[in-house]
């Protein structure tokens, strides 16, 4: 068994659950990693990282949703979301799944609904989308929906993940139109026959990904929080005079607080993706099962409870 599999058993059993959910997301190791239950939390995260010079990508938690009061609620959200972003932080943006707004029940439900914020998002002043990728079943829909809408809403951007052996190609295509993409490395469970599964494969890959993007992506987000590939990223922008507004650095919020500290303090730009939302638990438990110093943390707040 995986340290992954391990810690996600322990911290998703009914003990750990109860202890958590009874303090629920105002729990402090749960804040640490999540802004809170409600819009109004994650807009102070977001006011907090502004007064430092930083960016926010604001994510209303919850995928795979399949009935209408689910959907809807998301989409109330996200348009909530777009609203205070067009009002009070226009640095910031708004990060959007797919699953969230109805790709699970039809294609056309996910495709029409985007659509919808992206005219709210013109409306508002053309706050930046960026759709998510989920699980490699969905990546052919997401890059189908959003290369077609992109024609039309320059506005929207995506996602690419470095650990799945079709990304080259998917990149060179983003880059070739012009799409802002986000590059991660990837965090969901797939077959060896369509993703790299060793450590070294997919450094390998995100960083000749991470080059090609810089040099001729539109406004590439890197978003890792390994410093190697972060120094790697800041030695190649130097040596082709790439200037730092070009680029960003995203990194998620409660993790390597002492990387984006380094960063701003660089002077690059830097973007926290804050997620918020009852359907917080899933997420948290994720977190906790990505670095073993995290399990640290958990066993201490755990035996507090």
């Amino acid at each position: 068994m995986s340290f992954r599999s391990f810690v996600t058993g322990v911290v998703d059993s009914s003990v750990a659950r109860s202890i958590f959910m009874r303090d629920g997301a105002k729990h402090s190791l749960v804040r640490r990693f999540v802004a809170g239950d409600q819009l109004s939390d994650a807009l102070q995260a977001v006011g907090e990282l502004a007064h430092d010079g930083t960016f926010a990508a604001l994510d209303y938690l919850g995928e795979n949703l399949r009935t209408d009061g689910e959907i809807g609620e998301a989409m109330t959200q996200y348009l909530d979301v777009i609203k205070a972003i067009s009002t009070f932080y226009r640095t910031s943006y708004v990060s959007i799944k797919l699953s969230a707004i109805g790709l699970l029940v039809h294609e056309e439900l996910a495709r029409e609904n985007l659509v919808r914020l992206l005219d709210w998002s013109r409306e508002r002043g053309d706050v930046f989308i960026r759709v998510d990728m989920e699980g490699s079943d969905h990546t052919d829909q997401t890059l189908e929906i959003v290369r077609d809408l992109h024609q039309i809403y320059p506005g929207l951007g995506t996602v690419i993940q470095s650990y799945l052996r079709r990304s080259d190609k998917d990149l060179e295509q983003l880059i070739e139109e012009k799409i802002p993409v986000r590059l991660v490395k990837g965090a969901y469970a797939e077959s060896p026959a369509i993703a790299y599964s060793l450590k070294q494969d997919v450094d390998r890959q995100f960083r000749k990904q991470m080059y090609s993007l810089l040099e001729d992506g539109v406004d590439p987000a890197i978003a890792t929080h390994d410093p190697t590939i972060i120094h790697d990223a800041r030695i190649f922008a130097r040596r082709q005079n790439i200037p730092n507004e070009r680029f960003s650095f995203e990194l998620l919020m409660g993790v390597r607080r002492d990387i984006q500290k380094e960063l701003r303090a660089a002077g690059y730009q830097v973007c926290i993706y804050v997620p918020y939302g009852a359907m917080w638990y899933p997420y948290f438990t994720r977190r906790l099962a990505e670095r073993p110093a995290n399990l640290g943390f958990f066993v201490k707040n755990l035996t507090k409870g």
